[in-house]
């Protein structure tokens, strides 16, 4: 499939540039240590929008880089099964691949942070509050509203994104997740998101790291598929797809 290379290359992208902000901001002696929510929100949503251009440009033009995306447009069907289990493949594997390169490129950081929680934190999400149904219908909710609003802006009634236009729509879509519902949860609204780099946690040789705190790791996974699965139901009931 000539998409595959695009869905792993602009995973790994997105996860590069996303895990990177998160570590810039939270690593000891990052010129960024402590530049807060504003930034990391930022950098998610100028991830998503260079790993779109990175997917498109290798011949991805869905650029799902979301196992979610892409269970919600397998349900559409602009993939088959054997399509979309091979694009969630090569997400996953991007997502691993984007944050080892975050702990290569922040080398000399990790054993100076003393908090292990913190440095999962540059890999995966985690919970304020940790609550398993609410953490679920966060996760949920998000998604659905993400894919939602992917929905929306490909309706014929919206009229025709312009070429180039579409990957800065995405980023801003992330980051307006990020910045009204990603308190809770920490919005991972993507499963290659948490999985790939929880992962990449686990394998590294990463000084001074903790557990990778499996017992959560379900929730970003689940949640976001339930979540596009809602949201293709209620756009296909509102006759927008």
């Amino acid at each position: 499939m000539s998409n595959l290379l695009g869905e792993f290359l602009g995973t790994a992208v997105l996860m590069l540039l996303g895990c990177g902000v998160c570590a810039n901001v939270t690593l000891k002696k990052s010129k960024a240590e402590g530049a807060g929510w504003i930034v990391v929100t930022a950098g998610w949503a100028f991830g998503v929008t260079m790993g779109i251009f990175t997917a498109v440009a290798l011949g991805a033009p869905n650029a799902d880089l979301n196992p979610a995306v892409t269970l919600a447009r397998t349900m559409a069907g602009l993939y088959t099964v054997p399509q979309a289990i091979a694009t969630m493949v090569v997400e996953l594997l991007g997502g691993i691949v984007g944050a080892a390169l975050v702990w290569l490129s922040f080398l000399p950081h990790w054993e100076i942070t003393q908090d292990k929680a913190a440095k999962l934190g540059v890999f995966c999400t985690a919970p304020a509050i940790r609550s398993s149904a609410s953490n679920l219908t966060c996760e949920i909710i998000a998604t659905a509203m993400l894919m939602f609003a992917f929905f929306a802006l490909g309706a014929k009634q919206v009229g025709a994104i312009p070429a180039g236009v579409g990957p800065y729509i995405g980023g801003i879509v992330v980051w307006s997740m990020g910045l009204s519902l990603g308190g809770p949860t920490g919005y991972a609204i993507n499963p290659a998101r948490d999985l790939g780099p929880r992962i990449a946690h686990a394998i590294l040789p990463i000084a001074g790291k903790g557990g990778s705190d499996w017992g959560y790791a379900w929730i970003p996974v689940v949640g976001p598929f339930i979540g596009g699965a809602i949201a293709f139901v209620i756009a296909r009931a509102a006759a927008i797809i």
